[in-house]
């Protein structure tokens, strides 16, 4: 027996090693940590439980028989975050590149499978080579196995993939089918066919970070949702990340005692919207004065800065928040905002998290591009989002609410438990200058004076349309309150809505526009 015990000490050993010291020395100089090292940084201290530490690949394929790695390219398993337990795999780049065999796939598969069972988060770090080409269609094989997972998965636990380095070819569509991708700047990287095959194929000459680097996917693809500055930040940021989130979809969001004081009134609010209409306010100030204090995480900064959307807390209440930014674009609608906002919905109520939207736009953005890209389709994406979605929903219209747009964001006519106003509200059909030239336009043509007639009639058309009290008068709007009253209000109400309970129709699924 305690030779048995030895050789098994032995191997635990050199499965921990990964490719061995020469090539972990390798990922170090690269400013990467290893495969063991990530996930020891991300979990608690002693809880993880790895399975699958002495699976091997397939002897049999062309020039990897004597590269036999214990565990092969994948560390995989179990442990807890902030004490709530996690699924976690880490692909090793110091075994064969991290490149994927059948049985490192077969080891994501098991952990997946288990998680799903067992109702929890999902936490994967990719680092790989991509598909290893010596197993031929059985790593395309496995990558199928992942795939189907994801989707099985999506909605049901969470999921988030933390990319450490490349992260090329079909390996990138187990990201994409995830919730939430964070990246590492200037380590890590996503593309479907690299530099060099572009070169070969279109002409275009272009760097691995330009295509499909951190900066790429966060500010201009909006294939990810965060930038962490180094790997420990990453990992730092998924920590927190969690922290707002259910173990499942069965489970409500954990509660966090509050720091913050739950009938705080804030005055600052009363000023904030400045007196000129066209000009713009930070609704960031908005959304840090309202919730707990430093409790909003963005996601998707950089990435369609007229939209907001994160997560933040309401007297230590996890919920989502939508919001326009009116410092970017004024805060209109377009294709980005809306694939940005409609995504982000759904993700909250699949997993229990109330709605908070602030709503500033000026409507859809106009132009051949917009039209021509399919804005129509992308914008049909909120209104599907916001009805499909049953958790607590509580709007609040700041200053502008023009037209469709109105109805999109959130509105009672779309299923909005509590709709509320400030004072500085403007909700009607389209803005003063375009009504006044319709509505008005054989009245200014026959006038003496035409610029002061049309003056005098948009200071009347203001003074009655664009007001909350019209859509207050008819119950669209539930209350007009003043500025600095809306964190209370808002606490309040969760409180109320906390038990809601509505089913949507029985159905497989819908057809949403995509």
């Amino acid at each position: 027996m305690s030779n048995r015990l030895e050789k098994h000490r032995q191997m635990r050993r050199q499965a921990q090693l990964g490719g061995g010291e020469k090539r972990i020395e390798a990922q170090h100089a690269k400013g990467k940590l290893t495969a063991r090292e990530r996930i020891a940084r991300l979990l608690d201290a002693g809880t993880f439980q790895e399975i699958g530490s002495f699976a091997l690949h397939d002897t049999l394929e062309f020039g990897l028989e004597q590269q036999q790695f214990l565990g092969d390219s994948v560390v995989a398993g179990f442990g807890k975050i902030a004490g709530r337990k996690v699924a976690v795999f880490a692909q090793d780049f110091t075994v064969i590149g991290g490149t994927l065999s059948l049985a490192h796939a077969e080891k994501i598969c098991r952990v997946m499978d288990l998680a799903l069972e067992n109702g929890l988060p999902i936490i994967g770090m990719n680092d790989s080579g991509g598909a290893r080409i010596q197993e031929g269609p059985k790593s395309l094989a496995g990558y199928g196995e992942i795939f189907k997972r994801n989707t099985l998965a999506s909605g049901v636990v969470p999921q988030i993939s933390l990319i450490m380095g490349p992260c090329a070819g079909g390996a990138v569509y187990s990201p994409a089918l995830t919730d939430f991708i964070i990246m590492v700047q200037n380590t890590s990287y996503m593309f479907i066919t690299g530099p060099e095959v572009i070169k070969t194929v279109t002409s275009e000459e272009i760097t691995p970070e330009a295509l499909g680097g951190s900066e790429a996917h966060n500010a201009v693809s909006g294939v990810a949702h965060f930038a962490a500055a180094d790997e420990l930040s990453a990992l730092e940021l998924t920590r927190r990340l969690l922290s707002y989130l259910p173990q499942n979809n069965a489970e409500n969001p954990p509660w966090t005692p509050p720091q913050d004081d739950p009938s705080r009134a804030d005055e600052a609010l009363n000023h904030i919207i400045p007196e000129a209409p066209n000009e713009a306010y930070d609704m960031l100030e908005v959304i840090e004065r309202v919730f707990d204090r430093d409790s909003f995480l963005e996601v998707q900064a950089d990435f369609a800065r007229n939209a907001i959307v994160g997560f933040a807390r309401l007297d230590g209440h996890a919920v989502g928040v939508v919001a326009q930014q009116p410092q970017y674009l004024a805060g209109v609608l377009d294709i980005n905002s809306a694939d940005k906002i409609s995504r982000f919905v759904r993700f909250c109520d699949a997993f229990n998290l109330p709605l908070i939207t602030f709503v500033d736009t000026p409507g859809y953005l106009p132009g051949v591009a917009q039209e021509h890209g399919g804005i129509i389709r992308h914008g049909a994406k909120i209104l599907y989002a916001y009805v499909e979605a049953t958790v607590p929903k509580i709007t609040l219209v700041t200053r502008r609410a023009i037209g469709g747009a109105y109805v999109a964001m959130g509105s009672k006519h779309l299923g909005a438990d509590l709709s509320l106003a400030w004072p500085s509200a403007e909700i009607a059909v389209m803005g003063p200058d375009g009504a006044v030239n319709i509505v008005y336009r054989k009245q200014i043509e026959e006038a003496a004076d035409k610029a002061a007639t049309r003056a005098a009639l948009m200071e009347a058309y203001k003074e009655r349309f664009h007001t909350p009290y019209l859509a207050a008068a008819r119950g669209y709007i539930d209350e007009v309150i003043e500025p600095r009253e809306t964190r209370p209000r808002l606490i309040a109400a969760l409180e109320i809505l906390a038990d809601k309970q509505k089913t949507n129709p029985p159905k497989k699924h819908g057809n949403m526009p995509v």
